[in-house]
């Protein structure tokens, strides 16, 4: 008779326990929550986090802002550094659709649409995250886990586990990857699969425009030890796919926290450049906030090798707060994305280290960019 292999016998011994913790969540009814059944002091510590984090969910300075100073205060919180990084990318994405090279190639509907695709996923994001974050300070604070509270802040039943069993084990890997999995869980039905925004974005000829051309580098920038700044990342091809996209979020992990040395770095030029939105923050030698070009000249190419060509203006890529106005956002949809125990095998680490190098192919990207305005430029006065 042949041995039936355990569902469990490929996870390490430390993720054992969260998964039978899990399969035990997942077999139990769903039961409506109301503040009612809890006290007054648990009713106040809900409404005075709700309102902490709507004040910071402002716009994506602000959020960015909050996760490094989150890290800070708790740098045994993995994921509120990556975040960080991820989210600035996230602010320098917006500015671009505002900066010179997309205002060239996409209509004024379609970086409109986009905009309110990157905006509603930053605020997605943070106004599941930061309440977690909240709840887990004043655990620390008080001494004892407030994590049963998480489902009347619209957490996941996921993560309350994993934020139980991160106060008795205190592995910060298995919380950063899971936090990784359960913000790309949250956004897939909210965002990467509603209807408005599959039609306004991912069915436009733009968004293929941009995977063909790989404008979809993250970018982490870092203190090069000799007073300036150095390039590492990692670039997504499958945005619409939730599995590459939790796979790309245990990479770009394993390039900030696998290194030491690498992550001091990282964290010393976040500090030293609050983030604005605009690329200049990291390459001021190839992009200026102030426009420096006129609009109505046609484009000539400007960079070479990474550098902008002698004599020619840097590439104009503006502050947040000069590009686009805070936006209301409409009440979050209800539900939980949890149904499957097995997701905890995203957890296992990965036995080989990310490669990091980026800045070639970023450099490559915005050379074919230029190709393309000229190009769309040649096909216009032709016709």
């Amino acid at each position: 008779m042949r041995c039936r292999k355990s569902k469990t016998s490929s996870l390490p011994l430390s993720l054992v326990d969260l998964y039978r913790e899990l399969k035990k969540k997942r077999k139990k009814e769903a039961t409506t929550i109301s503040e009612r059944d809890l006290t007054a002091k648990e009713q106040q510590l809900i409404r005075r986090i709700q309102a902490m984090t709507a004040e910071q969910n402002e716009n994506n300075v602000t959020r960015t802002t909050a996760y490094l100073d989150f890290y800070l205060r708790h740098r045994e919180i993995h994921w509120a550094f990556l975040g960080h990084m991820v989210s600035r990318n996230g602010g320098w994405n917006m500015t671009d659709l505002k900066g010179e090279l997309l205002m060239r190639l996409l209509s004024e509907d379609d970086r409109q649409s986009f905009f309110a695709f990157l905006e509603r996923g930053n605020w997605l994001i943070f106004q599941d995250i930061y309440p977690q974050f909240l709840l887990y300070e004043e655990s620390k604070k008080r001494g004892e886990p407030l994590f049963y509270l998480l489902p009347w802040l619209g957490v996941s039943t996921f993560m309350e586990t994993v934020w139980h069993h991160f106060w008795r084990h205190g592995d910060p890997y298995t919380l950063a990857i899971a936090l990784v999995v359960n913000e790309q869980s949250y956004l897939e039905s909210r965002v990467i699969q509603h209807p408005a925004f599959r039609q306004t974005v991912f069915q436009t000829l733009e968004f293929k425009l941009q995977e063909l051309l790989c404008f979809n580098h993250i970018l982490f920038p870092h203190d090069d030890g000799r007073g300036g700044t150095a390039l590492i990342g990692q670039t997504l091809h499958e945005f619409e796919s939730l599995h590459e996209r939790i796979l790309l979020g245990k990479r770009l992990y394993s390039i900030l926290f696998d290194d030491e040395e690498t992550l001091e770095n990282a964290v010393r030029w976040a500090v030293r450049h609050p983030h604005t939105g605009s690329r200049k923050d990291y390459w001021p030698q190839l992009f200026n906030d102030v426009c420096e070009s006129f609009p109505r000249e046609p484009y000539r190419r400007r960079i070479r090798d990474c550098r902008i060509v002698p004599g020619a203006p840097r590439l104009y890529s503006p502050q947040l707060r000069h590009a686009w106005k805070n936006v209301v956002h409409e009440a979050v949809e209800p539900g939980d994305w949890f149904t499957d125990p097995h997701v905890v095998r995203y957890l296992v680490k990965p036995e080989r280290p990310t490669n990091g190098e980026i800045v070639d192919a970023y450099c490559e990207t915005l050379e074919k960019m230029e190709l393309a305005i000229i190009a769309k430029h040649a096909f216009f006065h032709a016709r």
